[in-house]
């Protein structure tokens, strides 16, 4: 199944039609998929019509930047605590053996 893109306009006419003739027979009438409707209300009535812009636009660039800046030093974080338990484990290994030893 496609998966349909509703623009702004589209969705409060939508909300504004359930209100009216009620929310089964709009979304059957439709074809919208009650969670998407509730979210679309939920939306509506926090933030107004702004808040039902759709998500794949409102994508914040210093956003997505800082997002991809967080994965790498996670990453980079990841490797390190890596590095230092391997040392840590190397480290208990020799002094072991010098106990042993002496």
């Amino acid at each position: 199944m496609n998966k349909r893109v509703w623009n702004t306009e589209q969705k409060l006419s939508i909300l504004r039609e359930a209100e009216a003739n009620g929310i089964t027979a709009t979304i059957r009438k439709y074809g919208v998929y009650k969670t998407s409707f509730y979210q679309w209300k939920q939306k509506f009535a926090i933030g107004g019509v702004d808040a039902l812009k759709s998500q794949h636009y409102q994508i914040n660039p210093e956003l997505k930047r800082l997002q991809k800046e967080n994965e790498r030093l996670k990453t980079l974080l990841a490797e390190k605590e890596l590095a230092l338990s391997i040392k840590d484990a190397l480290l208990k290994k020799s002094q072991s053996k010098r106990e042993i030893g002496s």
